[in-house]
């Protein structure tokens, strides 16, 4: 659990700070790399505190996120709090399709869910920090493509007998 959270925070921290550094030209790169992660992160966070403070657990866990970015470098400040708006709003789609999903197979629900809040972020991080379009979709593909990958590797491994 603990290396979820610890990879979920460095993923964020990572993306904020590149961006604060490099402007528009890391942002699908990011997408890919980091936020791809914490999209699927998220959904094993989602997993293990679904009925034990998922809300404010999530909460506290993007805050802190925009937090340790501004504080290792304050001119990331207006990155970090389009990050911690995104966030906060893909998680809550996120959330929201994740269980929609009901029973299906963790790749479906990840992927499924990574779809939308991968949108969500995209639009909402984009828009805040005056992205083009082309950009803004470039990201959204990234996160998809990133977040299935970042799935399938951290899929649950089946027992075998």
């Amino acid at each position: 659990m603990w290396y979820l959270i610890g990879m979920y925070l460095a993923a964020i921290v990572a993306a904020n700070l590149t961006i604060a550094v490099f402007g528009p030209s890391m942002a699908i790169v990011n997408a890919f790399v980091f936020i791809a992660l914490d999209l699927t992160s998220r959904d094993w966070l989602h997993e293990a505190w679904h009925h034990n403070g998922l809300l404010w657990k999530m909460t506290a866990l993007i805050a802190a996120g925009s937090l340790i970015s501004y504080v290792l470098n304050a001119s990331a400040g207006p990155v970090a709090l389009a990050s911690f708006v995104a966030f906060a709003a893909a998680a809550l789609a996120d959330t929201l399709i994740y269980i929609a999903l009901g029973d299906r197979s963790y790749l479906v629900k990840a992927n499924g869910s990574n779809v939308v809040s991968a949108a969500v972020d995209s639009v909402v991080f984009g828009s805040m920090r005056g992205f083009p379009i082309l950009i803004i979709v470039g990201q959204f593909a990234a996160k998809v493509i990133g977040g299935a990958l970042w799935a399938y590797l951290l899929r649950p491994k089946r027992r075998t007998a």
